[in-house]
């Protein structure tokens, strides 16, 4: 059996919303998720997005944790020549937790702490730090209120 391999640098991705784009990200991403994660983390790809879920006994464990997972994913993305945008990257701290502690979270992307925030749309849910859903089931009730309006 003869094995050929051609390889030719791409200057440029494909447009968004091309109907190959999305086979080509599946096939890179499918590289990202056979990555060997801790037992304690969830890593949950749709599209291209991506959503890491760590779970420690303490904020500083999930910071150390977290971090760690990250930095899996960013040596992935140098090796594949893929940067994932800062500016679109969010850390959320979800606990149920009432004990008095420093909530603040530092996680890392490209050397820039990423912005903690207390509530996140994710795949078209809003989940908030409690992960309960009020703010969803608000948002969705306003979009009902304005589409029965309209109609």
């Amino acid at each position: 059996m003869i094995s050929l391999r051609i390889e030719k640098p791409v200057s440029r991705g494909s447009p968004q919303g091309t109907c190959v784009d999305p086979g080509l990200w599946n096939f890179q991403f499918n590289s990202l998720l056979q990555l060997k994660f801790m037992a304690r983390s969830i890593v949950v790809a749709y599209a291209d997005d991506i959503l890491i879920a760590v779970r420690g006994d303490s904020i500083r464990a999930v910071e150390k944790y977290a971090n760690a997972e990250r930095s899996k994913i960013d040596g992935w993305s140098r090796r594949k020549k893929i940067k994932f945008n800062d500016k679109k990257s969010e850390v959320m701290l979800v606990t149920r937790r009432k004990k008095r502690e420093n909530n603040d979270i530092t996680i890392y992307l490209h050397f820039k702490p990423l912005e903690q925030v207390t509530q996140m749309k994710y795949l078209g849910i809003i989940l908030n730090h409690k992960f309960k859903f009020q703010e969803h089931i608000t948002y969705m009730a306003e979009r009902c209120t304005k589409l029965i309006h309209n109609l």
